[in-house]
């Protein structure tokens, strides 16, 4: 499948009962999806919404009826769905959006690109608040993320973001399905089905009460705490004798996998570590495997995004130089290859 639509039919699968969105490339095989197989089942919907603004105030009515609810868009529309994210965020909501993320900034291109990283780890919106990142690099991550993302939302009860781009997006592999599609859609027991037999709840993200609004956040920032302690993770590819690093995610570490392979073949020691949630980043695990490589090498297809979450898990420890070809310009790993070639050299390394 495209890694477009196995998200859709990952999302069915985990009882996914809503969809809102609103077309833009390079996300639409997603949207395209949902429109043909959510709304056949039973007790689901899917709702193609006049504009990215109203597809996520669409999530948050739905998230409070206690549906499991997804959006997907790419970066100029994220931006436009920011605001809905906050509130979502504030009322302990939640829901699953997919930025399949294009060239930017404004309406850039419609070529793969991993410039949202910023937007996608610091919250993006306005307020103190943070969404749970999770960044896929194939087809069947693809699936098995949506799975896990629906999953987190519900246990925090937050918005998770899945980060993806038009490469994998658009990208065909196979891909296995480890779940079956829920003959009743679940409901969540914190839902708002009606106040007959219960003391009245109003779920808002609005007080006029300074200290109300401080233990509002206060609460949130606990529970950020816990996610970064238990939900950290990151997946590593020859690192067991390396003496020089690649840290890249998404796309960015498919391509530096075919790279390392090159260089390995010429007898240098390298290796990959590769974040899967953005956010929390998985600093410990990076700090483990820096202790033994002489530097490292961030790769990104964009300017230099994530290298500053390395930089704060290193905090020092060891050099780190970047790599990046913004726009959409996607690179051969050969290219990538030389790149790295020319820092381990660089470092004394043989």
């Amino acid at each position: 499948m495209y890694g477009n639509t196995a998200i859709g039919e990952a999302a069915i699968r985990a009882g996914c009962q809503c969809y809102f969105g609103y077309p833009i490339t390079p996300q639409n095989e997603l949207t395209e999806y949902m429109a043909a197989h959510l709304s056949r089942r039973p007790g689901c919907a899917f709702v193609q919404a006049e504009s990215e603004i109203a597809a996520i105030n669409m999530v948050h009515g739905a998230s409070v009826a206690g549906a499991r609810v997804m959006t997907s868009s790419s970066g100029p529309g994220i931006s436009l769905k920011q605001e809905g994210i906050s509130y979502l965020a504030a009322c302990e909501l939640p829901a699953v959006i997919v930025n399949i993320s294009r060239g930017g900034p404004g309406l850039g291109s419609i070529i793969a690109s991993q410039s949202d990283y910023f937007q996608a780890t610091r919250g993006g919106g306005h307020g103190d608040y943070r969404t749970i990142v999770l960044a896929p690099a194939s087809v069947q991550e693809f699936a098995d993320l949506t799975y896990r993302a629906f999953d987190l939302a519900d246990t925090y009860r937050m918005p998770v973001l899945i980060l993806g781009d038009g490469m994998l997006g658009q990208m065909m592999e196979p891909v296995e399905f480890t779940r079956e599609a829920p003959k009743i859609p679940p409901v969540r027991p914190d839902a708002l089905r009606g106040a007959f037999g219960r003391p009245r709840k109003i779920v808002k993200s609005f007080t006029s009460n300074p200290a109300d609004l401080e233990e509002i956040n206060w609460s949130l920032f606990r529970r950020y705490q816990v996610i970064k302690e238990k939900e950290p993770n990151s997946e590593t590819y020859l690192t067991d004798d390396a003496r020089f690093l690649v840290a890249a995610f998404g796309a960015a570490a498919r391509i530096a996998k075919g790279a390392i392979k090159e260089v390995r073949a010429g007898g240098m020691k390298v290796g990959l570590f590769r974040p899967i949630t953005l956010w929390p980043f998985p600093d410990k695990a990076l700090r483990a495997v820096a202790q033994q490589v002489k530097g490292i090498l961030v790769f990104e297809m964009n300017m230099g995004q994530m290298i500053e979450d390395v930089q704060l898990s290193l905090n020092g420890a060891r050099e780190i130089d970047f790599y990046g070809r913004p726009g959409g310009i996607i690179p051969a790993p050969n290219e990538v290859a030389r790149v790295i070639a020319r820092h381990y050299h660089k470092k004394g390394l043989k």
